[in-house]
């Protein structure tokens, strides 16, 4: 990403333009300007939000996260307890007192069901989506990368994206950075996937010799363009300019957090909540149990870092740990909600602390859901089994309306009291944050397939 090889060749216009993998299908000039004629024309189509999507992979336990049940028989209640929030009336499971006290910044949905109790990567990735990443059809609409810095408007974050020397991502259940039907151009750019992410990022030919090929560049063009209309000229010469700073002008900086203060870098991070020693090693998921600890807090800080220079949707997975049948791989809910409960509770509430105090809340929609829910009913070694019935779905931010809860579930919590919401649902949400799903409709060059999945299912009531 973001480099330059130098081989003893020649290089063609369109091999000497191409940066790197920034968008897994190359950023050209074509693609800028195809890009920052959308952004041109969209009139109201983008409201200039951003998504980031957290996904808890492995099921989470909606009864030991937002819906505790502590009236329901020993057995079904959250066996952490419950902690009372800033909404009266309202409790989350006893792991999460630092989110309780920030309940108004939140709406959680208890009447929310994933359809059914599959492990995949439901609904960020799903044949109802295409295929693709939800960011994938974002960038189908808004071009690959931004306009004004060459940002890829979708990424995906696993924890290698803090430190290569984690377990690389688990995709046996599905591949978060998969484009779908919208083809490679469109995919999530993934840092950290290929070795030291930074060092990609990084000129490797000396300047002098790109500014060899600027000179170049600009005289092959101007031949080309010479019986095109000026104005025509002038857009695309801006054009090359952008590119060219692009490349110099620090795009890379937004994924390094040593880029930033370090008292912030220190108070998102979650690995000293989990230590290794502190894990029982007898769990086949003991490596992922700590990845997700020293990594959970970081991947939050970096997916703001990456929303405020450009990035559109922002997908964060640990690779599978909210999986609690307390069986050979997996604690039980009482202590997996210690390996898991606790770095979420911590880096959620830094995240949602920073962006209010930054002024972003508006501006950032924070999604946090896995693929389903967990049963009502404890099995006999004290974890919970698949559910697909109900599940946990907390939002925050976005210019939507927080401090609620939204919809209930039965006295057990094993389904909707009230009216379902559905994933179509959810994923309409979520298009809607970001466009206006009238005008997309009517925006030329959208395919018609990605506005079937924006518009499938009604927007969550309460929200907007």
């Amino acid at each position: 990403m973001l480099s330059f090889c130098d081989h003893n060749h020649r290089n063609g216009r369109r091999e000497f333009l191409r940066v790197g993998g920034l968008a897994l299908g190359g950023l050209t000039l074509p693609g800028l300007m195809s890009l920052q004629a959308q952004a041109a024309g969209s009139g109201t189509l983008l409201k200039n939000k951003s998504v980031i999507f957290l996904f808890m992979h492995g099921g989470p336990s909606q009864i030991e996260t937002f819906d505790p049940k502590m009236t329901a028989p020993s057995g079904i209640h959250s066996v952490t307890g419950e902690v009372a929030t800033k909404i009266p009336g309202v409790t989350f499971g006893g792991t999460f007192p630092k989110l309780a006290q920030q309940a108004d910044r939140m709406s959680i949905v208890r009447s929310y069901r994933s359809g059914d109790s599959r492990h995949d990567i439901k609904p960020i990735v799903h044949k109802d989506t295409l295929d693709a990443n939800l960011g994938a059809l974002y960038s189908r609409v808004v071009g690959a990368n931004h306009p004004d810095n060459g940002m890829p408007t979708s990424a995906v974050l696993y924890p290698r994206a803090i430190d290569e020397k984690m377990m690389p991502a688990i995709t046996k259940f599905g591949k978060f950075d998969s484009p779908g039907q919208m083809g490679s151009a469109y995919a999530p750019f993934v840092p950290g996937a290929g070795g030291d992410m930074q060092s990609n990022m990084t000129l490797s030919i000396p300047q002098n010799r790109l500014d060899d090929r600027r000179v170049l560049l600009t005289k092959l063009d101007r031949a080309r363009w010479a019986a095109e209309k000026s104005d025509t000229f002038a857009a695309s010469s801006e054009l090359q300019q952008q590119a060219f700073d692009v490349i110099l002008g620090g795009v890379s900086k937004a994924f390094d957090l040593s880029e930033e203060d370090p008292r912030v870098v220190a108070r998102y991070d979650t690995a000293p909540l989990v230590r290794p020693e502190t894990i029982s090693k007898r769990w086949k998921n003991y490596q992922r149990y700590i990845d997700n600890a020293q990594s959970l807090g970081k991947l939050l800080l970096m997916a703001r870092r990456l929303c405020e220079a450009g990035c559109g949707f922002v997908t964060i997975t640990t690779n599978f740990v909210w999986d609690m049948h307390a069986d050979n791989n997996n604690a039980g809910v009482a202590e997996g909600m210690d390996y898991m409960g606790v770095p979420f509770d911590h880096a959620v509430s830094a995240f949602l602390e920073d962006v209010h105090e930054r002024g972003l809340s508006d501006d950032i929609l924070l999604v946090c859901t896995g693929e389903m829910g967990r049963t009502p009913k404890l099995n006999s070694r004290g974890g919970r089994d698949h559910w697909g019935n109900l599940s946990p779905l907390m939002l925050s931010g976005g210019g939507l309306k927080m401090g609620q809860v939204i919809g209930q579930s039965d006295r057990h919590a094993g389904g909707p009291q009230t009216e379902p919401i559905e994933r179509k649902d959810l994923v309409t949400s979520i298009m809607h944050t970001l466009f206006d799903l009238g005008e997309l409709r009517i925006t030329r060059g959208v395919p018609n397939e990605v506005v079937q999945v924006a518009t499938a299912g009604d927007v969550i009531p309460g929200l907007f």
